[in-house]
């Protein structure tokens, strides 16, 4: 059964790599651009195919740990209301959840601390090309999840920071309700046992361990369940979504 997953795998990730060779070409025109995006559902639904939804991120030993772990994209938000909060060690600090939920809520970092915890070991890819891997110890974003209440109508999380990019464009991520109730989903607050770095993201900051680098939202200020993020930044999931990059980026 193993050899035929893998044979199946590397099948599908063949013919995918096929698929994507002409992107160049076929995205200059709107038809194009219908293929690609239906390229993506299908790639995100062969991907849930190989890994199930509770399937887990694989995790390492505490020997495996990078030295250094390489801080991604902002190191520093500018911001004024985060400066604030970094002058105040972040006791000020409250993360808004709202949206589609029964209950809204605003929580300090040790209510968070409060509805759970969980410390894994993973490896972090970037789409630039490198990798490094940390300890990190956070609230399962599920835990969070089941504090407020999703409605039925929600179907994603997104994700609102306090770093810009693009003359005072917020950061944004989104992931759907299935991958933000995935175990290894976490809303970290540490790094290698101590608080997260702000070149890391402090206060908070997301890990959602299957998917690549950008996925991962830094400098946390918002949590917002929606139906649909058509009317979030230009509707397609994220700030890199925006500029070109998949909305799924399953590893």
């Amino acid at each position: 059964m193993t050899d035929r997953r893998h044979f199946l795998r590397n099948t599908l990730l063949a013919l995918g790599g096929a698929t994507l060779a002409g992107c160049d070409r076929i995205s200059e025109s709107d038809t194009g651009a219908r293929v690609l995006e239906s390229a993506e559902a299908v790639t995100r639904r062969v991907q849930r195919f190989l890994s199930p939804s509770r399937a887990l991120a694989k995790e390492y030993a505490e020997s495996d740990i990078s030295p250094v772990f390489k801080p991604n994209g902002t190191t520093m938000p500018d911001t004024p209301l985060y400066q604030s909060l970094l002058r105040g060690g972040f006791s000020d600090y409250r993360l808004e959840v709202d949206g589609l939920v029964a209950r809204p809520a605003r929580l300090s970092l040790e209510e968070l601390k409060a509805l759970g915890s969980r410390t894994q070991i993973t490896r972090h890819d970037c789409v630039e090309g490198w990798s490094a891997i940390g300890k990190w110890t956070g609230t399962p974003l599920a835990a969070v999840l089941d504090h407020v209440g999703p409605t039925d109508a929600a179907r994603y999380v997104v994700f609102h920071c306090f770093d810009t990019y693009d003359e005072d464009t917020p950061y944004y991520e989104s992931i759907d309700l299935d991958e933000a109730r995935h175990p290894q989903t976490l809303l970290a607050h540490a790094l290698n046992s101590k608080p997260l770095p702000v070149a890391n993201g402090a206060p908070l900051r997301l890990r959602v361990e299957r998917q690549l680098g950008y996925k991962h939202a830094k400098y946390l200020r918002r949590i917002e369940v929606v139906a649909s993020f058509a009317d979030i930044g230009e509707g397609n999931g994220g700030y890199w979504e925006d500029n070109g990059y998949e909305w799924y980026a399953g590893i």
